[in-house]
């Protein structure tokens, strides 16, 4: 495909789909890391034995490895019996590990490919009356009745590898939508404590200027109004705290070395005060 740069539309888009696969790759990666350091699995298993490397894997990626295993053993046969090129298989356990992935299917593809390419050089006669595109239960139904045992194998198998392919993608949908649950979890625990510290910021800034209010109680009605309405709280907490956490009159100290105590009036005063405080307070 070629991009032409006289269409930003077009490029735009995939330039935007190529980063939110290359995102998607990355999460898939960690999150995979996170899960073969917590069941202590190696980090590769290239350089194992390929019996050894499969039994790494995980059950969903195991069943489908093994339908694999069966289908390339049967299709082998069939190419020695033929006495035609046995096809070269590429696909390996370590294409499935750790997890199964959409984007980690490709060999298995052309090795599908390959194998049903050798087995219609081998068994065209049969074949033959096999229906183009059939579905599974017509290549079941087929292999059931063909007196060919390898080929029976073969085509049983191929039935079994795009039924434990939904399976495994069934299972990291399913991986993927729990991670994403736990990472909103983990986001809504990390806002909620950023938001108690912020909290606890104000109420320390109000307590040191030792006015006459619940600085606790003030705080917590403000931010609880916030959730609803941000600009009309912001408004009564600058205008009229007392909103939110009525002035303790009687804490206010009285005047004139204590001989006039505080009035109603003062409460006023000292409401204005708090709200001008608020408004230059940065917390």
């Amino acid at each position: 495909m070629s991009i032409s740069l006289d269409d930003p539309d077009e490029f735009d888009k995939l330039l935007d789909d190529f980063i939110s696969k290359q995102l998607a790759d990355t999460e898939d990666l960690v999150n995979e890391q996170q899960e073969i350091t917590k069941d202590n699995k190696p980090q590769s298993i290239a350089k194992l034995p390929e019996d050894e490397g499969a039994n790494q894997l995980y059950p969903e990626e195991k069943l489908l490895y093994d339908a694999y295993c069966n289908f390339r053993f049967a299709v082998k046969e069939i190419a020695n019996s033929a006495q035609i090129d046995t096809p070269n298989f590429e696909f390996t356990a370590q294409c499935l590990y750790p997890r199964f992935r959409p984007s980690r299917t490709q060999e298995l593809n052309h090795d599908i490919f390959k194998g049903w390419e050798t087995l219609t050089i081998a068994q065209p006669v049969r074949l033959s009356s096999l229906p183009q595109n059939a579905t599974d239960e017509q290549i079941l139904n087929f292999a059931e009745k063909t007196t060919d045992e390898n080929l029976q194998n073969a085509l049983i198998s191929y039935v079994e590898i795009l039924i434990e392919l939904d399976g495994c993608e069934i299972a990291y949908n399913l991986r993927k939508a729990k991670a994403k649950k736990r990472k909103i979890e983990k986001e809504i625990f990390e806002e909620q404590q950023r938001r108690k510290e912020k909290m606890q910021k104000f109420i320390e800034a109000i307590r040191t200027q030792n006015f006459p209010i619940d600085a606790e109680r003030l705080v917590n009605n403000f931010f609880k109004t916030v959730r609803k309405d941000p600009d009309g709280a912001k408004k009564i907490l600058e205008n009229n705290p007392a909103t939110f956490a009525p002035i303790q009159v009687e804490k206010i100290k009285p005047r004139f070395f204590g001989m006039i105590k505080a009035k109603p009036e003062d409460g006023i005063r000292i409401n204005k005060e708090i709200g001008k405080f608020l408004k230059n307070l940065k917390a």
